[in-house]
């Protein structure tokens, strides 16, 4: 259940990057990119310990609220998600 969840809200993230109107540096594209996948690939190894992430996306939120609050937003539902999650 928390899995589903977790990849309901990284479509989410995908989505609104892929729709145009949130246009990220470079720098910041990258690392977002790079915690999405290393969170999807986490989670399909269930040992893993995919709440470490949060902080992480915690700090692109921060990152991102003023240009960005949808995805910010949405960057902290998936840090609650994962930290709900406790896996």
């Amino acid at each position: 259940m928390a899995q589903d969840r977790l990849r309901e809200l990284l479509a989410r993230v995908h989505e609104r990057l892929s729709s145009g109107t949130h246009k990220l540096d470079a720098d910041s594209r990258q690392q977002l990119d790079k915690v999405i996948r290393d969170i999807d690939r986490d989670l399909d190894n269930t040992n893993a310990a995919v709440a470490a992430h949060s902080p992480r996306l915690e700090s692109l939120a921060v990152r991102f609220e003023a240009g960005h609050p949808a995805l910010a937003e949405t960057l902290r539902e998936v840090a609650d998600a994962l930290v709900k999650a406790g896996i």
